[in-house]
């Protein structure tokens, strides 16, 4: 895991926050299909064809908002349904940063945004029920997540610590004074 400086850290924060957020009132009657999708692995299609420019990725990214199961792409005056195969975004980095309870655990996405896991961003691991395969997100608000890839996992694993919670033990990591599961053992 690479660990920036702090300085780093702090803007990247900042700048992912002003990106993330959004005007929630907004609410217009033109409806439709964008005809886009976003596949498991983050990358954005229009039509099936693979959309390259990352400008343009970052800007139809700003408008994602999720509604029950169901997300769209909405503007001041469209609102247009598009497809996610799993989660929005990718992990492409974690990383820890500090010691003991001072501990932060920071994800960075496929479109470059950083968040640091806390209680207003969770981590939550969902176990598929026929494979028992963990499956690991963390929440970005307005309903959206980050699907943390599979070695990024593993290198939260390594952080982990083992805990007792009833007759269950698991596997739990502590970011920003909280602990977030991993699963059970």
């Amino acid at each position: 895991m690479s660990n920036p400086d702090s300085v780093d850290v702090r803007q990247r924060l900042a700048a992912s926050a002003e990106r993330l957020s959004y005007n929630s009132n907004w609410n217009p009657a033109q409806c439709g299909d964008s005809q886009m999708r976003i596949a498991n692995d983050g990358r954005w299609f229009y039509q099936d064809s693979l959309i390259t420019r990352p400008a343009l990725v970052q800007l139809f990214s700003r408008l994602l908002r999720r509604e029950g199961e169901q997300y769209f792409l909405i503007s001041p005056v469209e609102k247009l349904s598009i497809e996610v195969e799993d989660a929005p975004f990718v992990s492409i980095n974690t990383y820890i940063q500090g010691e003991g309870c001072e501990q932060m655990l920071y994800v960075t996405t496929n479109l470059d945004d950083t968040v640091c896991v806390d209680a207003e961003h969770p981590l939550r691991v969902e176990v598929d029920p026929y494979t028992q395969e963990p499956a690991p997100y963390v929440s970005i608000g307005a309903n959206l997540a980050v699907r943390v890839q599979r070695s990024d996992f593993y290198q939260l694993v390594e952080y982990a610590q083992e805990w007792q919670v009833g007759e269950d033990k698991i596997m739990a990591v502590l970011s920003a004074g909280e602990w977030f599961s991993l699963g059970r053992l």
